[in-house]
This record gives structure tokens, sequence and C-alpha cells, in this order.
């Protein structure tokens, strides 16, 4: 049994904080890593815009904390057209702001923005860093000294959140101008690598779209348009979205390549994955991967499993070479396992394809499942009112094109190039912020002589 003594003028500067929760011995000790004397509010603006105050008249990209991976430095938005704004969009955003998540602070969703305009959720707390760079303050936030500084100040147990005021009045490491520099220049770096590595996977998009002749082509949402009886009768269904002539024209487009088609179902084997009840979920463990984990480039965890419960459904741990595909809430994800992959249990929501003709490349295969050509016909097919579901028999039918070699073998190598890429960015994010840890748990010398010996400067 952990037990802390604590004298009461400690509980009156914390506000009274009397849970036992907030008086954790580890919480004591990683509150002493940092003097009090500099507090993040010190280094940051102190009013950021809001279109509460002050309306857009644009349309715009929105941040919400979801969709902010929780492994490296990437985010993705969702256009909003003007008048359509979210209830809890609130931040005017601007390029180096950092966006911390005020909800369930122990996930630490942190996201460095890279462009101006996007607006941010309420549930955001952003820092515009004054005095102090950007980039370093980005690595102070995804040490575990920050998070914890966060989950101690959190006073909500079924969820877990805090203010605006806890993130900026949390301690800061304030580092010497060298060492700033040097992290900084790190994280740059790592910005860097993710940048180039869009930039070439955009480059594999466009070449596969160009192959089969749609690079120029847009989807169009028509009002009318006639269908006969007989492709009701064989399609099996009768609602006017399914039907839409957005999604014929791609499925002509793949069936007129000159290199040939085939169905999904004739160049993999499918299998599907297990559900593990949410009562089985863990703090930590074996992660359980749900559909909300899953994006082209990267597997997050956030809930996990028992050891020994995944010894026992330990058959649908994935393996390399396989395609994770979900099927569930958002069809049509797909991530390539060109790696071993560490120990994972796959939701009920995804499907395991393995590639069994070879006929397509995987990395080939992977991009044309995450491309237009095959999201178009999960948006035909997937139905469900509340949950989108993509059902296995439709999924075997969506029509693939077989691409020629040479261009299969130029998408690899972009695919390959750019994934590697993504590994240099989050490499150079966990030394720029493993040696922030270090200079934070003991000294700077102590967290530079680590770099050296983990050759960081050679990576740059």
């Amino acid at each position: 049994m952990q037990h802390s003594i604590v004298w009461l003028s400690e509980i009156k500067k914390a506000g009274f904080r009397i849970d036992a929760e907030y008086w954790r011995p580890d919480f004591i000790r990683n509150a002493a890593l940092v003097s009090a004397e500099n507090r993040i509010k010190d280094f940051v603006a102190a009013n950021i815009p809001n279109i509460k105050s002050s309306p857009v008249s644009r349309d715009f990209e929105y941040l919400e904390i979801s969709k902010i991976s929780l492994d490296n430095l990437t985010y993705e938005t969702t256009p909003v057209a003007v008048g359509e704004e979210p209830d809890r969009a609130t931040y005017i955003l601007q390029k180096g702001d950092i966006a911390v998540s005020t909800v369930r602070p122990n996930r630490n969703a942190v996201a460095f923005v890279v462009e101006d305009g996007i607006i941010g959720s309420s549930g955001l707390a952003i820092l515009r860093a004054e005095n102090i760079a950007a980039e370093y303050l980005l690595a102070f936030c995804k040490t575990p000294y920050f998070i914890n500084c966060l989950v101690r100040a959190s006073k909500s147990t079924m969820y877990p959140a805090v203010s605006n005021a806890d993130v900026l009045d949390t301690p800061l490491f304030v580092p010497s101008p060298h060492f700033e520099s040097l992290i900084a220049e790190l994280i740059k770096d790592a910005l860097l690598s993710i940048d180039i590595a869009k930039e070439v996977y955009s480059q594999a998009e466009t070449q596969l779209l160009s192959e089969v002749g749609l690079i120029e082509w847009r989807p169009e949402h028509r009002l009318t348009f006639i269908v006969n009886y007989s492709e009701m009768q064989q399609a099996g269904r009768m609602d006017a979205e399914y039907f839409q002539p957005k999604y014929g024209e791609i499925v002509a487009a793949i069936k007129g390549y000159a290199g040939g088609w085939d169905t999904l179902g004739n160049l993999v084997t499918m299998q599907k994955c297990i559900e593990v009840g949410s009562g089985e979920y863990l703090e930590s463990g074996i992660p359980f991967v749900r559909v909300s984990n899953l994006s082209p480039f990267d597997i997050t965890e956030e809930k996990y499993i028992s050891e020994s419960l995944y010894s026992e459904i330990a058959q649908h741990q994935p393996r390399q070479g396989e395609i994770l595909l979900t099927k569930d809430a958002t069809p049509g994800i797909a991530h390539y396992l060109s790696e071993p992959p560490r120990p994972m249990i796959p939701s009920g929501g995804i499907l395991r394809l393995q590639n069994k003709t070879g006929l397509l490349n995987n990395e080939c295969l992977t991009l044309i499942l995450n491309s237009l050509l095959t999201k178009e016909q999960a948006n035909r097919d997937a139905g469900g009112s509340v949950i989108r579901h993509w059902r296995p028999d439709q999924i075997e039918q969506v029509v693939i094109p077989i691409i020629a070699p040479e261009t299969q073998v130029a998408i690899r190598e972009q695919v390959s190039e750019s994934a590697a890429l993504r590994r240099q960015s989050r490499q150079l994010l966990d030394l720029a912020k493993g040696a922030v840890e270090l200079a934070i748990e003991q000294d700077e010398a102590a967290a530079l002589a680590w770099l050296e010996a983990n050759d960081a400067f050679n990576l740059r």
C-alpha cells in the first residue's frame, strides 16, 4: 500500500486538494523535478483569438482532439463550410501553435500546427510560444513529466480532464540557449521529414490515379439520374445514393484499365478479427486496436487487454505482410504491416487481408485500398444509420485494377520511402523528448551525452 505524508500548508497551496490520488508518491516526486518559478503561462501568449468573439466568414479546416496522432507529429483536419461550424469550434490557430488536449491528458494528444487559419476545438489548450522556441515547448509537452503533471491536475474520474489554467500553470523546465536550440532543431527536422513523407506519398497517389486515367476526375453528386429497374434488382437495393453515377464512373474506369482488373476477394484472403468487451479493457497490457486507432500510416494505442486474455486469442495477432482494413464506423482504411508488428489484437471492425496472388505488391494494393478508387466503392456500399458497416461480402466484390508491373515498382519505392521518412520523424521526436526528459530528471549534460550516444546529430 502506498502512502504520503503531506503538510497542511502544501494542501492549502494546492487549492485544498485533499483527494488521495493527487498526493500519490510518484506525483509528488514528479512535481519536485521542476521548479515552480517558471510556468508555461510565462512563455506563451495570454490570449488566443477565437471565433466566438471574432466570427469567421469563410470555410475552414477544423482540428479536433480525435484527429491528433498520439505517436508522432501529424494530425488531420476536417473541412467545414461557413455557417456549419461545430459547437466546439473555437480557436483561430496559426503556424507554430501547440495544441494540447485537455481531455484525457494521459493520452498526450499534442499537435504542432503547421499552417495558419485552422480552427481548433474548445477541448484544446493553445500554446503560442513567446520568448522560447515553439519546437522546444512541443518536445517538453511530450515528456512523461508534463503528462504526469496534467494527470495529477485532473479533477474528473469518469472522464478525466484538465482546464486551460492547469496546462498554463504547469512548471516549465527552462533550458539553456544551446540545449533549447538543439532540441528545436531536432523537432524541425522531424517536421521536415513528415512534410517530405507526405509529398512522396502524394506522388504515389498521383501516379496511381494517372495510370487508371482518373487524375482529373472529381466526384459529382447529381440530384437527378435514371436507373433501370433491372439494375436495382441486380443490386438488391433501391436507395438513390447507391446509384449515384459517380460510383459507376469509378467502376467503369477500373474495368476499362488496360492492365485488367479483378475483385478484391480473388486477390486476397480475408480473416475476421475478434471483439473484446469493454469490461476487458485495462490501463496497460496488450494493445487492443480499434478502428479509431488505425490509419494508413500509424497504429495508435489507447485500449489494452490482459496478457492472459491475449494468450487465449493470440491466433488473431496480425503478421508481417498482412493488410489491416476497416469495415465498420470509418470503412476503407487500410494499413500495411511491412515489418513484424508488436503484439496487438485488432477489433471486430477490422479485417486481416493476406495477398494470395501476387498480382499486386502489398504497397500498391494498400495504396489502392486507401485511394478514391476504393473509398468511393466503400461509400456506395456501406450501410447503417448510426454506425456505418461495410459487409465482408461487399468488400470481396470491390473491383481493383491490376496495375502495370513497372508502375507497381515505382509505387512501392515511393510508399516505402514515405514510410521510412515517417519512421525517421518519429525517431527524431523520441530523441528530442527523451533528451528533455533526461535533462529534467538529471541535467542537460546527461541529456547531451545521451543524444551523442544515440547518434542523434547524424540523423538530422
